[in-house]
């Protein structure tokens, strides 16, 4: 037995009939895919997420945080769900259909999680005929987007050849507990819980004070307040009906924006555009406030310690959008200001003590007051907390595979509830960011129109940035890539110089350099002494495919060689495993 914390336990008492608090996804893979074979997947790799067969029982009265056991009844099948589009099954049919599944809350009585495998993905453009696709449902209270992009590391392979699991253990699965015994650990619970307290309000009054002195030092903005947002059309109360969409954005293209204005990043240009569409989308609808918009960002505390760990462990920055500011590189800016207060302050404060708060809050009364503001739409009567939130998780840049086939595309959703009608969440792979907004019918119905504003609204700020003088002055200061073949010829040299060094692989290997300097190289560790030259071969273990500028970056150190598999600035063909072992070959030779 393991007590949901208060984070998590606050995913239940948010839970109405109006807002099932699952989180999800839809995933599209290449076909065909036999639903057989992704059951089989599914199954052999269940014991490595122990929440997946974990059911929720909750302490009498509800007195305490409910407790997640083992579920004694799991059936696999009660979780998995087969179906297919009608024809002639393009985007708007799935999109439809997602939107639907997204509405339906997921059972309590057994673990709080199903996947729905569609097939007849017939005609959306760049994706084969016959792929399909898988949408997801995870409580919230079960994960967060990181401990998600943590699951998917595990359904998902690095290379077509699928891993293999040794079987679970055998595993006593105990009883359901009993009232008496669920009563008994909540009385330890509540004798724990406030010596917690003390030291909570000692953290949290040395970091206030550490925050305002970094923000005064760094002339950083103070943090926004909640409470403090616009009222807008999208914080109303919610319908139970769902609406989801998806835009998708190149990477590279977000990039070359936030390394052109100096200071930004991915996720302030991904808010940008976020705010270029709130703003088109509410000023023809004659809703645009004065005042700008404030999303909600979460940010993870999580530790690498805590990699793949369940549960949410998030904290939250409060940014105005800039919805006010006309000219797109001026939002940017300003959005900029304030995510850069933002960190400051995650810095400063602990996040973790401040989430621990959520500790102190009795379940009984948290469930019972949200109930109660839903059922007397009090969310009418107060400025919002924040009017939107927009979540950020990256996820491999490498191409990643299940069952053999490969991933096209990941879109995630979120829940919604009254008060904040609209999320979006946002998630990058392989080079592509997914924008996958999600709202209640009653607030967004002509969702799809804000979909394509997205979109529109990248290409208006990448149309600004490029014409912009910092364009100019970027392209002005652009170093010649100095030339690599030199650096190929000195490995070369020092293998020849030293024939008797150990290396760790004898494989043959390929590096195809592209850009200004396309060339191509030929690494054979295999042979005494070991020999670097220009050239091809039919025989090489696997072939690497890089820029001249990241080949040269990874020769000077300053680019590890997973690092730039996993950015995708290094393309594999072939033998994973043989590559990662040339990352380490990579390291032995000097650098400049």
């Amino acid at each position: 037995m393991q007590a949901l914390t208060g984070l998590d336990a606050s995913f239940l008492y948010l839970e109405t009939p109006n807002s099932p608090m699952h989180v999800g996804g839809l995933a599209i893979i290449e076909g065909p895919l036999e639903f057989d074979t992704f059951r089989d997947i599914i199954q052999s790799r269940l014991h490595l997420v122990p929440s997946f067969t974990q059911r929720l029982v909750e302490v009498p009265l509800s007195l305490d945080y409910p407790y997640w056991i083992d579920d004694p009844n799991f059936n696999l099948s009660r979780h998995m769900h087969h179906t297919a589009l009608p024809q002639p099954g393009d985007w708007k049919q799935l999109r439809r259909l997602a939107s639907r599944l997204f509405s339906q809350p997921l059972n309590r009585n057994r673990p709080l999680w199903e996947v729905v495998f569609i097939e007849g993905i017939n005609n959306i453009p760049q994706v084969p005929p016959g792929s399909v696709a898988v949408l997801s449902k995870v409580h919230h209270a079960a994960i967060d987007g990181m401990s998600g992009a943590d699951i998917n590391s595990i359904i998902y392979d690095m290379t077509p050849e699928p891993r293999k699991f040794p079987p679970p253990p055998a595993k006593k699965i105990e009883s359901v507990p009993s009232d008496l015994e669920l009563v008994r650990r909540s009385a330890v619970n509540f004798v724990k819980r406030p010596f917690k307290l003390p030291k909570l309000l000692l953290d949290t009054a040395t970091s206030t004070v550490k925050a305002g002195y970094l923000t005064r030092v760094r002339s950083a903005p103070m943090p926004t307040l909640p409470f403090t947002a616009p009222k807008t059309i999208l914080n109303g109360p919610v319908s139970a009906d769902r609406i989801w969409d998806t835009s998708l954005l190149s990477l590279d293209r977000i990039k070359s924006i936030k390394n052109i204005i100096e200071g930004t990043t991915v996720n302030d240009v991904i808010l940008t555009a976020c705010a270029g569409a709130l703003r088109r989308y509410l000023q023809e609808k004659n809703e645009l406030p004065e005042k700008p918009l404030v999303a909600m960002v979460p940010v993870s505390t999580r530790t690498k310690e805590e990699k793949g760990t369940m549960g949410n462990q998030v904290s939250s920055m409060f940014i105005p959008l800039g919805t006010d500011i006309e000219d797109p590189i001026e939002r940017l800016r300003e959005i900029n200001k304030h995510t850069v207060s933002g960190k400051i302050v995650q810095q400063a404060v602990n996040a973790k003590s401040l989430v621990e708060y959520s500790e102190f809050i009795p379940f009984g009364l948290a469930g019972t007051a949200a109930r109660l503001y839903s059922r007397a739409n009090l969310s009418k009567l107060h400025n919002p907390v924040f009017n939107l939130v927009i979540t950020n998780v990256p996820g491999p840049q490498v191409p990643i595979y299940m069952g053999g086939k490969q991933l096209l595309t990941n879109m995630g959703m979120a829940p919604v509830m009254d008060g904040m009608g609209l999320l979006i969440t946002v998630l990058s792979y392989n080079g592509v960011v997914s924008l996958s907004p999600v709202s209640a019918r009653n607030i967004m119905p002509d969702m799809s129109k804000f979909t394509r504003y997205l979109r529109e609204s990248a290409n208006e700020l990448e149309a600004a940035v490029l014409a912009s003088d910092e364009a100019k002055e970027a392209a002005s200061k652009e170093v010649p890539l100095s030339d690599i073949t030199p650096i190929f010829q000195f490995m070369a040299d020092y293998l020849a110089k030293n024939p008797t060094i150990q290396l760790p692989s004898n494989d043959i290997y390929q590096f195809e350099i592209t850009g200004k300097q396309a060339q191509n190289w030929v690494f054979e560790l295999q042979s005494t002494p070991p020999r670097i030259y220009e050239g091809t071969t039919e025989d090489a273990k696997c072939t690497l495919t890089m820029k001249d500028k990241h080949f040269a970056a990874m020769a000077a150190g300053q680019l590890k060689g997973t690092a730039a598999f996993m950015q995708g600035k290094m393309k594999v063909k072939g033998d994973v495993n043989a590559a990662i072992k040339l990352g380490k070959v990579m390291e032995i030779f000097p650098k400049a």
